[in-house]
């Protein structure tokens, strides 16, 4: 199967509310090109030197998603044109994301990460660090970030039951966050599924998944 017809057969199992973001990680720019001219526009990366030098090389008109963990030090690097960064985990990169965004005259979306998997190895913010980091003083002075909604990462299990118990708990979350009323939160996006098990996601209510191999091939 080529990226097209791969993408051409995600795309019609998707909700119209559900955006598809294309994992494109490590894969050559011809690649991305191929998904690119089947019409895909949104492209997430997990290494913000790797986004960069595609974002250089590639068509203007694409959103660029950083789908990792991020380094305070290298936000610098993607400010000019990143579109949305899904792993936002603390107030201090948050306040940094602002910095970078003040001096490159943009408001940079966000989503906050949060922890919902059984794994030791997966970042994010529980539910008390998210209502104290959207309640407080600092927060409301960011005027150059803007708060799209949440991210989890499911326990990397076959577990289908632990996996579903996991994005009902993101999307519980979701639903019972009290909207700070402030100019840079407008919730709205839940992402949470990737390849194997995006379908179940969307049941869960995600609004955004991440999707690469079954897209793109293995890795």
């Amino acid at each position: 199967m080529s990226i097209a017809s791969n993408l051409n057969t995600i795309k019609s199992t998707l909700p119209e509310h559900v955006t598809l973001v294309a994992v494109s990680k490590t894969k050559p720019v011809s690649d991305l090109m191929q998904a690119y001219e089947a019409g895909q526009r949104i492209f997430g990366e997990n290494k913000i030197q790797e986004m960069t030098e595609k974002w250089e090389q590639m068509p203007k008109d694409i959103q660029w998603h950083m789908i990792g963990h991020v380094q305070s030090n290298k936000v610098k690097f993607m400010a000019p044109y990143v579109t949305l960064i899904h792993g936002v985990d603390s107030l201090k990169l948050l306040q940094e994301i602002n910095k970078q965004a003040l001096k490159n005259n943009r408001i940079i979306d966000c989503l906050l990460q949060i922890y919902i998997a059984e794994e030791e190895s997966k970042f994010g913010l529980d539910e008390n660090e998210l209502n104290e980091l959207l309640t407080s003083a600092e927060f409301k002075e960011l005027k150059n970030i803007r708060i799209l909604g949440l991210m989890g990462m499911a326990t990397f299990t076959k577990d289908q039951n632990q996996i579903k118990k996991e994005f009902t708990h993101l999307k519980n979350i979701f639903d019972s966050i009290k909207d700070p009323k402030t100019e840079n939160c407008s919730l709205s996006t839940i992402s949470m599924g990737m390849s194997g098990d995006y379908q179940l996601a969307i049941e869960c209510g995600s609004t955004m998944v991440r999707i690469g191999s079954s897209i793109f091939g293995g890795r």
